[in-house]
């Protein structure tokens, strides 16, 4: 199907031309359509935005951009802390790669693309667009911030080249087949693009272990003001994970939190409430199910919206707002429990190999501290697992990290890892002293005081002792011990 407008111009110009000029017309256009058509002329901008707090998303852009370019199709790479977005009604093609952090947040530096955009009112009906999100589904707003922007293009009137393709952690293969998928439908007409089937969530298998925690002891010395924690959890079978991995473990509120908010919501602990994820009796959904700490801004909107109160942009714990805005009625806050959002599990760094020790995990826990409002509090899940009596059952899945492995035996690695920094560093040197290997490894740690916070010290020691550490670069904030450097050359 013709354009009108074009069609009105070829009409002028066949009537203005004499036969001769028509048959050559006609010979020129014969030869010009049996060329194929290429990227590039079909193809006069693309434009790819990528938002990333880990550098995944980056990846995926910069694997997608060396895919087109191998097509000859013209590409720009933008990050989109870089990018305007009134500069969108002056793109042809735009494909959007970007994460999602925390509770449904964009990426730190994605953050004003991410919110001017949501404000945007401009007209992109010329645009056509895909977007690839990425995030975990173990989270509670599973790839939110790539939805957000895929549903806002869309409502400003861009077309879509292929649709919303949601990415879980293992992201190679989700990646590699949305790149291609994308690239054949620029190849495409719009209508032909835009009719593509819904992706297919990408999800990756977790299974949920249960282990014991077998030790559970404070590295600190005496007179240090911290508490970082050197947990063993051991399973009946043999674990399945390497050096680098890292475990998720979904923590519970405390009870006597509970006990205040249920006391202040006036509301009976044995109240049946159902929420999108949950069902069963509210005591125990809020204790073990359900996130009361540090609130969305949109949980927020959403309590003042069920209470009637006018309530400012903010987050806080779910304790202190029914302190600073009660509730009128039990109901009201039944009606606003049944909208929070599940426990976000917490990720950390394994320790140890199992090489080693095959049915055990351990890890290294920081006790998370800050003070709000005059008020010490402590991190939710730091100090669940440092208040677990030994014996206490925990379940934790292994959550794999692909990207952050040993390298060959003889090849020599660096290990910065100050404060809890140390942990994985911990697993590597356990397998390679394990291995025996050839090459040489060099470690950076620091803390706040040499005598009292130096986390693992005597397995460092040993480890220099016995030649498995050649180089050891040591640095505390009080301190400074004579001998900062082991050195092996």
């Amino acid at each position: 199907m013709i354009r009108p407008s074009t069609k009105q111009m070829l009409d002028e110009l066949l009537k203005v031309s004499t036969p001769e000029e028509k048959l050559w017309i006609n010979g020129y256009l014969n030869g010009l359509l049996s060329q194929p058509l290429t990227a590039e002329s079909v193809l006069k901008k693309l434009t790819v935005l990528y938002g990333t707090e880990t550098g995944n998303a980056k990846r995926v852009a910069l694997q997608f951009t060396a895919a087109a370019k191998k097509k000859q199709i013209p590409v720009k790479l933008v990050d989109a802390a870089q990018y305007d977005v009134s500069a969108l009604s002056k793109e042809d093609h735009v494909l959007v790669i970007i994460s999602t952090q925390g509770e449904g947040e964009p990426p730190a530096t994605a953050k004003k693309f991410y919110d001017d955009l949501m404000e945007s009112a401009a007209d992109l009906s010329s645009l056509r667009f895909a977007v690839f999100a990425l995030g975990d589904s173990a989270y509670p707003l599973f790839c939110k911030t790539g939805a957000d922007v895929d549903t806002k293009l869309a409502q400003l009137g861009a077309q879509r080249i292929q649709p919303l393709q949601t990415c879980d952690v293992d992201i190679e293969q989700p990646a590699s087949d949305w790149t291609n998928a994308v690239l054949t439908k620029l190849h495409q007409s719009p209508a032909a693009a835009t009719a593509a089937k819904p992706a297919v969530l990408q999800k990756s298998s977790r299974e949920i272990i249960e282990g014991r925690i077998k030790v559970s002891v404070n590295l600190h010395d005496k007179g240090s003001d911290q508490q970082t924690y050197h947990i063993e959890i051991a399973t009946d079978g043999a674990l399945d994970y390497e050096p680098g991995d890292s475990i998720a473990i979904v923590p519970s509120n405390k009870k006597e939190v509970v006990a205040e908010i249920l006391t202040l919501a006036k509301a009976p602990v044995d109240q049946h409430i159902k929420t999108a994820k949950f069902e069963g009796g509210l005591e125990a959904l809020l204790t073990h199910k359900l996130n009361i700490c540090y609130l969305l801004g949109s949980s927020i909107k959403k309590y003042g919206e069920i209470t009637g109160q006018q309530l400012p942009e903010t987050r806080m714990d779910l304790i202190d707002l029914l302190r600073k805005y009660p509730v009128r009625s039990a109901d009201q806050f039944i009606n606003f429990a049944e909208t929070l959002n599940p426990i976000a599990p917490r990720l950390y760094s394994i320790a140890s190999t199992t090489s080693v020790t095959p049915n055990e995990v351990h890890l290294t826990v920081s006790r998370r501290r800050f003070v709000k409002e005059d008020e010490q509090h402590f991190g939710l899940c730091s100090s669940f697992l440092g208040d677990l009596p030994l014996g206490s059952v925990i379940h934790f899945y292994i959550h794999r990290n692909k990207h952050f492995r040993l390298p060959a035996s003889d090849k020599d690695i660096i290990m910065v890892g100050p404060g809890t920094g140390i942990a994985s560093f911990r697993a590597f040197l356990a397998e390679r002293d394990h291995q025996a290997a050839p090459g040489k490894n060099w470690l950076f740690f620091g803390e706040r005081d040499f005598v009292r916070d130096f986390l693992y010290q005597n397995e460092v020691q040993q480890y220099v002792q016995t030649g498995v550490l050649h180089k050891v670069n040591l640095a505390f904030e009080r301190n400074h011990p004579k001998t900062s450097k082991v050195e092996d050359d």
